[in-house]
Order: structure tokens, then sequence, then C-alpha cells
């Protein structure tokens, strides 16, 4: 395992600075003066309170049913994960997690003051073959994909080619008219109407789709659950609605629209479409454990074994691109953050949009921006975004006002990670 920190202007570069552990050796003669300037004591601050267990203890972890393969290595992870010696508090934090809730595989990235610091992996991202993880391992981003696809429809806004209080038949009429008028920023809140998945076996389709006007065919008849502006209700398929919308007002492929916008000027050189038929580096496997809530679940006659690490369902998740369809690595999501934060993406006042939480007509504020959910951490103003889906777990979370940024990915799905990013956010600059 190695732990990594990131000199200002090398984020594109292989990491710096690297610091050896067990039997990896790399950089024998990085110059020691770097440590003396970017140490761990310098980075989380005089007087950081350590990790413990205890500040990671209320996380909760769920796993649901999804049939598959017993892995033959459960023994060795176990083994692995405990003989990674942890010396950074960011590592501990990690680790304790990691073995608390017997994860295979996780990566973490952590930016201070806008820049990207540090980078991690931890455990396996293949299991079998017994692949670490790395800083590089990229993973289903899941939910993630969503503040991004926020990023292209509002880029397309700030040039003039997208109206988000149009509604979308104006750009989609494949979306056929429903029995009230839904717009793209209703889309952007969650507050469209437009439904969620109707099953485990939707959500978790096999069937490849190789476009988003055929994916959009999943939901495009059926009708509204409620009247756009009246609720909020979450819905990857209102997300996947908008990548739509963008392909017809940006007149160029969801995929191209988010190279233009995001990738490129991010420097997010490891995202790509989550594509099954692709053979992409550095992919990491997925996983679940079967709890005994898990269990009450399964069929009758099941081969399941309580606390055993089983091999994720396969997932294809073509369906839903805008919504869930990315892989990535823990830095690329910091560097999104970063992006976003310095300008590099939109407007200051574009921003203060994205991050300002959306109301019901009624005036009732949801907890949701425009892409992004909205609150506080650690008494701060913050904004992040989870991701749940076979077989992975992650977490975004920045702090605008002070360019703190932590990113948490892991090969384990149905884990709640954010307590962890913030006890890894609050190692970075201790809360006053």
């Amino acid at each position: 395992m190695v732990g990594q920190f990131v000199r200002k202007g090398d984020s594109e570069r292989p990491f710096l600075g690297q610091r050896i552990r067990g039997s990896i050796s790399r950089c024998k003669n990085f110059p020691m003066k770097y440590f003396k300037n970017n140490s761990v004591a310098s980075l989380v601050g005089h007087g950081a309170p350590r990790a413990t267990a205890s500040a990671i203890a209320a996380v909760i972890v769920s796993l649901f049913f999804i049939r598959g393969t017993v892995l033959s290595q459960e023994k060795d992870l176990s083994k692995g994960i405990a003989e990674q010696k942890p010396t950074d508090p960011f590592d501990q934090v990690v680790q304790l997690f990691m073995q608390k809730h017997d994860v295979p595989g996780m990566s973490i990235a952590i930016a201070r003051n806008n820049e990207l610091v540090y980078a991690n992996g931890f455990g396996f991202a293949d299991v079998e073959h017994s692949v670490p993880a790395t800083e590089m391992t990229r993973y289903r981003t899941a939910s993630i994909a969503k503040p991004m696809t926020a990023a292209v429809v509002l880029s397309l806004m700030e040039e003039g080619k997208l109206d988000i209080d149009q509604g979308v038949q104006e750009y989609v009429p494949e979306f056929p008219e429903k029995r009230w008028p839904v717009t793209s920023r209703q889309l952007l809140g969650h507050l469209g109407g437009v439904r969620h998945y109707k099953s485990t076996a939707e959500s978790s389709s096999t069937k490849h789709f190789f476009s988003l006007d055929s994916a959009l065919r999943t939901f495009a008849d059926d009708p509204l659950v409620h009247e756009p502006g009246t609720k909020y209700r979450y819905s990857s398929f209102g997300y996947n609605l908008l990548g739509s919308v963008a392909e017809a007002a940006g007149e160029a492929s969801f995929m191209d629209l988010l190279s233009e916008k995001v990738l490129k000027p991010a420097g997010m050189k490891h995202t790509v479409a989550d594509d099954v038929f692709a053979v992409i580096p550095n992919r990491s496997r997925g996983y679940f454990r079967a709890t005994k809530s898990l269990l009450t679940m399964a069929p009758e006659g099941h081969n399941f074994v309580e606390g055993t690490l089983y091999n994720s369902t396969l997932h294809d998740t073509s369906m839903k691109i805008p919504g869930g369809g990315l892989l990535s690595t823990a830095p690329d999501l910091v560097r999104f953050a970063v992006a976003l934060n310095q300008g590099s993406l939109l407007k200051d006042s574009t921003l203060d949009e994205m991050w300002t939480r959306q109301s019901t007509s009624d005036g009732n504020q949801t907890s949701y921006g425009l892409g992004w959910s909205v609150g506080l951490k650690s008494g701060h103003r913050a904004v992040w975004h989870g991701g749940a889906q076979s077989g992975t777990s992650t977490t975004l979370l920045l702090y605008p006002d002070s360019g703190k940024c932590v990113a948490i990915m892991a090969n384990l799905q149905r884990m709640s990670l954010m307590e962890t990013a913030v006890a890894i956010a609050d190692l970075v600059d201790p809360p006053k």
C-alpha cells in the first residue's frame, strides 16, 4: 500500500512524494525535504484529533440481497487488510472503517485549499485475483454522476443554448406531453415528478442501451408521479431525461458534452462511461456481503452464508449514464469538485444557484440544490453527493468556503460513507 501526496502542479502526472510501506518500493531517491514541507502534521494542522473507532462507530452499513458467487479468497481478504499498518490519521480512519465493516477495497482523495494533496488505496480492487486497490482504481460513481450532469446542463444554460425553465419537450419531443409541464430546473432539483426505479430488477438491469434515446424509452411513456414542483422525489430517470435534453441543446452526445464541459477542463483523465463491453484499465470488481437481514430476504433453498463476501450481481448501467453510469477514480472526483469551486466550469452566479436549496411550490425547502445535497457539516457550509449501486458505494464532500474536499470510493455496495468523509475532512482542518 502506497500513501501518496500530490505536490502543486503535479495533479496530471504520476503522484510524487510517495511513502513506501511493506514490500512496495518506489521513488527511493525522493528528496526528504519534500516531506518536511508536506508532512501529514502540516497537512492536518497541529493538535488535530486522531481518529478512533468511536469517531466512525455511528456509520451504519446495510446491504440488500443480490445473488452472486462466493469468493474463495475470503480468508486472504481479511488478512490483507489487517497487515496494512496505518501510519497516517487518514489511513487510520479508513482502515478502522474497513475492518469494522469487512470492506474489500477502498480509495480516497483529499483536497485542501482547492488543491489535491493526498490519494491512497486500501485493500483489494479484485479479491479473486489479489489486485490491490490504489488511487488509480476506477469504481462505479453511481449517483455522483448527477452533479456532473448538472454541470453540463448549467454550462449549456450559461451559453444560452438551454433554458432550464422551459418545458423539456421543447428539446426532447420523444418524451411525451404529460398531465403537467416539467422543466429542467425541476429535474435538477428532483422536483420534476419523473419516476425512480420500479423494482430492484429495474435498478440492476442487465440490458444494454447504445444511446440515451433508447434508454429514454424505459420510462418515457409513464405518467408523472406528482405535479412538478409540489414534492421532492429522488429520480435517476429524471437525470437521464436531463442527459437527453443536454444532447439536444448541445447538439452532441452526452459523453462528448461531459468531456467538453467537465472532464477536460477539470483534468479528469480517468473518468469514462461504465461500458460493460469496453476493456477499461484499473476497473474494480464489485461485491456484497451476506448480512443477517439480507438472508431473511433470500429465496428458500439459498446457499448464502452469513458474513461471507460475494460477487455483486451483474448490472449494465448504460440505462442511466447521466444519472449513475460512469467510472471514475477518487482523485478525479476531487478534481471535479475543485474545478467547480474555483470557477473553472461555471460562473459564480451559477454556482450560487447550484448550491442553493430548492423549495417546493408551497414554500417548503428541500435539502437539495441543483445536482448536490446542500447543508452543514461540522458547522460549516458543505455540498455533497453519495452513490449506491451494485458493487459500489461512493461519496464526494466539498466545503466551498475553504476548498476542502474528500472523495471516498469502495467496491462494497450499500454502505454509508458520509460520516467517514466528515471525519477525514475534520483531520485536514479541525473544526474550531
